[in-house]
């Protein structure tokens, strides 16, 4: 065991050298150099020298993480966030290759996400919400394999939904609230077998539920859907509590109307319910007020008949990001 411990610290001992002296990718160094040179981009007086990833006594850049592969430094990490970057997306990103991470949420960026993005293949996490950016979701998103999260809300995004986001296995979450999207959400998304939070909520969506879910075996994993704010119609399908990990359902200001089904009731940790600001009419069955994980149902602004009432003190939900970065 001494032998092979003594043997482990001199084979560290002679990569060490190697792992500090490695040159980081002529391609990586050229890209954030023109990120660093392009208007706009107030993080760069802490920016020093030419190597993002360090050289010599230099620090790597704030913001930026670096990895050694094989001969090689590259960059896998690039979060600039909250630092007012005002300008278009700068393109440049999309060299990045090995990029894992790309946060660069709470700016001022402007323009498209340009369809490049569809190159950075080993990007897990996407943040760019809370910024400026305008037309079509690219469909090249759907190309990003490795995705796991991916905050596009509160932006100026228009068109509808791609129904290339289907294409990522590994996502998990999905954040496109806050923009300006039409037309229908694509069932395809329902074919997500570890999609957990869905949140399409405040834009002009129209559809209905029924046909969200039409596809058999739909959404396995989901926790949390918010279909808040938007133009949906028809009423709430017993179908959905196949939904059997549905914790928040979310509807409220919408269009929808009819009876709430029975069979909701029966989702086994529905936790948070919405149906506010619709036209729903009816009674809510017993079986809501008996559910042992049911704390808030929100029903003003309805046709319920008399004597409905609602359930929990009624709070503003929020939920931060950080509960859903596992």
């Amino acid at each position: 065991m001494a032998l092979r411990l003594r043997f482990a610290a001199f084979s560290l001992l002679l990569l060490s050298p190697l792992l500090l002296h490695a040159k980081t990718l002529k391609r990586d160094m050229k890209a954030l150099n023109e990120i660093k040179a392009s208007l706009g981009w107030r993080v760069v007086y802490a920016w020093v020298g030419d190597d993002p990833c360090g050289e010599g006594d230099l620090p790597p850049w704030s913001g930026v993480t670096c990895s050694t592969q094989g001969d090689y430094r590259v960059v896998t990490e690039l979060e600039v966030y909250a630092v007012s970057i005002v300008g278009p997306f700068p393109t440049a990103v999309t060299n990045l290759l090995d990029l894992t991470r790309l946060d660069l949420h709470n700016n001022k960026l402007t323009g498209p996400i340009p369809p490049q993005i569809g190159r950075l293949k080993r990007l897990r996490i996407l943040n760019l919400r809370w910024n400026k950016l305008q037309d079509v979701i690219p469909p090249e998103i759907g190309e990003l394999k490795s995705l796991t999260h991916l905050y596009l809300s509160f932006n100026s995004f228009k068109g509808e939904i791609p129904k290339e986001l289907a294409n990522l296995p590994a996502l998990r979450y999905l954040y496109l609230q806050e923009n300006r999207l039409i037309g229908r959400i694509p069932p395809e998304l329902g074919t997500l077998q570890n999609l957990r939070h869905l949140d399409v909520g405040n834009n002009h969506l129209v559809g209905t539920i029924r046909e969200l879910i039409r596809i058999e075996g739909c959404f396995p994993a989901l926790r949390n859907l918010y279909l808040n704010n938007n133009y949906l119609t028809g009423g709430v399908p017993a179908q959905l509590a196949n939904l059997t990990n549905l914790e928040i359902l979310y509807l409220s200001c919408n269009k929808m109307s009819g009876i709430v089904p029975l069979a909701i009731s029966h989702i086994p940790r529905l936790t948070y319910l919405y149906l506010d600001h619709n036209q729903f009419s009816g009674r809510i069955p017993d079986a809501f007020y008996k559910h042992p994980f049911l704390k808030d149902m929100y029903i003003e602004g309805n046709a319920f008949k008399p004597g409905v009432k609602p359930i929990g003190i009624h709070k503003v939900l929020e939920l931060t990001d950080t509960e859903f970065l596992v």
